[in-house]
């Protein structure tokens, strides 16, 4: 378990939004209410070039918050080395308010999927995703975040619910829990749950940070309705009202909107934040 004191977990309790190079110039002209970024880490490990160039600028006037895509923290092989390596580069030198991945897997043996995949929620999958996180936390020296998943199926050998197995994952690692508004909506749909509830068994007082996106809509071979998590629409209305319920539960957290493809103009994204900061301002105390 990582040493508290250790910990360097400090976002803002305001909007942010993930970085795109096309925002750069408006982002710092007029940010609106836009407190702080985030990237993606597998963007920015190269070594040098104005994706660098203009990271180093942003982290000089926002906090910046580092999401990994590629750790695949629930494979059952151990984690990349190198890849592992090179991230901790990137946090050594940006110094990130947050550092968060995914509660999936995406690789096998050499081979990398472009895809965050599921996983059984069993014993044994407890023990490898725990230690794959302590790994992470001992390797960066600091809290990571893991965030609930979209999903598209369920396993029938899951032995623990969602929401118990990223809480004692928690409890075993000392790590922090990223909730993820729409991947509950769009699990709870394709699963047929209900995200109510979801949101009431989650451990809402580890949150360290709250993601908000877009989802297709689309339907399955028997017409029953299917959500796909494409970060490439607003955020939906019933996505909205599930997430003022739960900062009326558990008060203001950093919120991010992500949005990662057919990337908008910045004032629709400024937009997004505009509308999450109203709800922030009416959280309580």
């Amino acid at each position: 378990m990582l040493d508290s004191a250790l910990r360097k977990d400090r976002l803002p309790q305001a909007p942010g939004v993930g970085y795109k190079p096309q925002h750069f110039a408006q982002i710092l002209e007029n940010p609106g209410a836009v407190s702080w970024l985030e990237i993606h880490a597998e963007n920015y490990m190269g070594d040098g070039g104005r994706p660098i160039a203009q990271l180093r600028h942003l982290a000089e006037r926002f906090p910046v918050s580092v999401h990994g895509v590629g750790l695949s923290i629930g494979g059952e092989g151990g984690l990349d080395a190198d890849h592992l390596g090179r991230l901790k580069r990137l946090i050594g030198w940006l110094e990130p308010a947050s550092f968060s991945e995914h509660l999936a897997w995406s690789s096998h043996d050499s081979a990398f999927l472009n895809d965050l995949l599921p996983l059984p929620y069993t014993a044994a999958t407890l023990n490898c995703v725990s230690d794959h996180v302590d790994e992470v936390q001992d390797a960066l020296g600091r809290r990571m975040l893991l965030e609930n998943p979209s999903s598209y199926l369920a396993f029938v050998d899951s032995t623990w619910s969602e929401t118990d197995f990223l809480a004692e994952v928690a409890r075993r690692t000392g790590c922090g829990l990223l909730l993820d508004v729409n991947n509950v909506f769009v699990s709870a749909t394709n699963l047929e749950l209900d995200p109510v509830a979801y949101i009431e068994s989650f451990a809402l007082d580890l949150v360290g940070e709250i993601h908000l996106g877009g989802h297709a809509e689309d339907a399955d071979d028997h017409g029953a309705p299917l959500l796909i998590d494409s970060h490439g629409h607003p955020v939906a209305d019933p996505v909205w009202d599930l997430y003022s319920r739960v900062i009326a539960r558990c008060g203001a957290r950093p919120t991010l909107i992500e949005w990662d493809n057919d990337v908008p103009d910045w004032d629709i994204l400024a937009a997004e934040a505009d509308r999450a900061a109203m709800i922030l301002a009416g959280a309580p105390a």
